[in-house]
């Protein structure tokens, strides 16, 4: 495929559906693209898996 040149259209774009979902993600701060609820998840176990690390040593302490 060559290099588009000029304008280009969106039909989303006229019909308001990229910015409704833009705002939407905005004002729930879920994304709406497959890729950025990945990321979200991913960095949300990130952070989940040094506190299961202290929790699951204190569980092991404690039974022993």
């Amino acid at each position: 495929m060559g290099k588009k040149f000029g304008m280009s259209f969106s039909l989303n774009r006229a019909l308001g559906i990229s910015s409704a979902k833009a705002k939407f993600a905005r004002a729930t701060g879920i994304p709406t693209t497959r890729q950025g609820r990945q990321r979200k998840i991913g960095a949300a176990m990130g952070c989940m898996i040094p506190i299961i690390i202290i929790v699951g040593i204190f569980l092991l302490s404690t039974t022993i």
